[in-house]
């Protein structure tokens, strides 16, 4: 007999953190008015020095001094959590640093993915059903597709044909990467994911928000718990979690009376994919003298004049790999060097459309950041809409199988919306290849580390392509700015150093160097 009750909670281990976080923190406070430095021994070394430490943590905390809880940072193993709880907290923000299991190069097994709370048995049989089919699927494609993916392979690398079971893997892999598209967002992922005290803290505050209220309380609630085992002093300042329909989307929703997420979403789809004009990513914003404001912030720095560096000179000290050595190096240093900085005065904002799987690859460039939806609200449950990469469209018997899984999806979710199940149940029955509509904007400094690392042929395809997009859409409206937008390879190239390949026995197989962006043709 099925249970109507949710799925274990998710694991959570403490593995890194200081030993005195909260002396530290104030001992940090109290140093700002101190002559000298003050020791966390010092601070929490009698009941007077005590006290005096809970007031200034009370106080600082509430009139919004919050760079002291930042000197503590906790690293958690983190186990048994969904994809969508992922992209919906974890990875929503800039403060983080997460090293996640891939779906491109790990296989994933059935059987691991979060169930949530259901009123009855018959509906969370459903659900389970459902994700079964779709980890079925999943499987299924990958032996379909990898024919397919042998076949773009092997054009790529002609030579290695003669030894195909020795790439046999690396094929394969390739399949699980479009085969993944079919996986519910429900699916689990294990990481190491390391956070301050600050953000644990602005995650207890905002933890029963959308979208996965559920599931990112009882995530927190074992993060809190670690850390309160550690030192439990350092919750003194906490402050209760907002309930669901106190948060600011909620009350939104509610004041402005909006109609229900279905016949909005259908509309909200239309309207926003005609925007996009048939690209992933389209320009929506610009500072039409970034050129001209980059140039003159150079000579600022340089304490020179337009008659002693021109333009097109003091665009290329910063961009140009032959003249910035650092571009060519495997260490970003344009955040840490002076001239680079100049790139924090052009800025471009994108509205994009990407799937859930390759979307939870570009929120991880955390200094481009982009208002995500309330994923309820883009839900259009009267139609499949899904992203299809393209080596899925280049098999007929894997598109109808993903295609026939998906209306299968669709129907399963409008059934529980039918039975009164909450959305935030039945959002984890959502495919890696439902798409997420937003708009992102970054400065030219973050953008250059962004499409440098995806513009590379061994990307995520999805954001690849995005990269494409912005980078061709750049160099129209600025082109001074825009020529120097190379994968890691042009860049190496550029600034003449070999191989220009930095991927080693992971080349991609294309000499991107020799092409320009325009030319780029891929399909894995």
């Amino acid at each position: 007999m099925v249970s109507a009750a949710p799925s274990p909670l998710p694991r959570v281990t403490l593995v890194a953190g200081p030993a005195d976080p909260y002396n530290t923190a104030i001992a940090a406070a109290r140093t700002c008015y101190a002559g000298r430095l003050i020791t966390p021994e010092e601070v929490g070394a009698s009941e007077a020095s005590r006290d005096q430490r809970d007031r200034i943590a009370r106080s600082t905390f509430e009139a919004g001094h919050h760079t002291v809880w930042q000197h503590a940072h906790f690293t958690f193993a983190v186990d048994q959590v969904s994809r969508h709880l992922v992209w919906s907290l974890l990875h929503a923000h800039p403060f983080y640093n997460s090293e996640q299991v891939s779906q491109r190069y790990v296989e994933v097994k059935p059987g691991r993915f979060t169930v949530p709370a259901f009123p009855d048995e018959e509906t969370r049989a459903l659900y389970i059903r459902t994700v079964a089919g779709m980890h079925a699927c999943y499987a299924a494609l990958v032996e379909e597709l990898e024919p397919t993916a042998a076949s773009a392979y092997f054009t790529v690398f002609p030579a290695r044909r003669r030894k195909a079971a020795e790439y046999g893997k690396d094929i394969r892999k390739k399949a699980q990467e479009i085969a993944r598209y079919a996986l519910p967002v429900a699916t689990h992922a294990h990481l190491y994911h390391t956070i301050s005290a600050l953000t644990l803290y602005r995650y207890w505050r905002l933890c029963e928000q959308a979208d996965v209220p559920g599931e990112a309380r009882a995530l927190v609630e074992a993060m809190v718990a670690c850390v309160r085992a550690l030192d439990p002093a350092l919750f003194n300042v906490l402050e209760d979690p907002l309930p669901a329909d106190e948060t600011l989307e909620a009350r939104a929703l509610e004041q402005l009376r909006a109609p229900a997420a279905g016949g909005a979403a259908a509309a909200f789809r239309r309207e926003f994919d005609a925007a996009l004009g048939g690209r992933v990513s389209v320009l929506a914003g610009h500072d039409p003298r970034a050129e001209a404001t980059v140039a003159e912030t150079v000579r600022e720095m340089l304490a020179l004049s337009r008659a002693d560096l021109s333009d097109d000179d003091a665009i290329a000290r910063v961009l140009d790999p032959a003249r910035n050595p650092y571009l060519g190096g495997a260490l970003n240093l344009l955040t840490t060097a002076k001239l680079p900085r100049a790139l924090h005065h052009a800025s471009y904002t994108f509205r994009k459309k990407l799937s859930h799987t390759a979307d939870s690859q570009d929120q991880r460039h955390r200094m481009t950041p982009a208002s995500r939806p309330v994923l309820a609200r883009q839900v259009d449950l009267g139609a499949v809409d899904v992203v299809i990469p393209p080596m899925l469209a280049m098999n007929a018997r894997a598109l109808d199988r993903f295609t026939a899984c998906m209306e299968t999806v669709w129907q399963a979710m409008r059934t529980l919306q039918e039975r009164a199940v909450p959305a935030a149940a039945w959002l984890y029955l959502l495919p890696n290849a439902f798409p997420i509509r937003f708009t992102e904007s970054g400065d030219l400094l973050y953008q250059h580390h962004k499409w440098t690392t995806r513009l590379c042929f061994t990307a995520q395809e999805e954001i690849w392509r995005a990269s494409v997009d912005e980078v061709e859409q750049v160099r129209a409206v600025h082109p001074r700015l825009g020529k120097w937008q190379l994968p890691p390879c042009g860049l190496r190239h550029r600034a003449d150093i070999t191989p220009y390949c930095p991927e080693g026995p992971r080349y991609c197989g294309v000499p991107a160097w020799k092409q320009d962006v325009k030319d780029y043709l891929r399909v894995i």
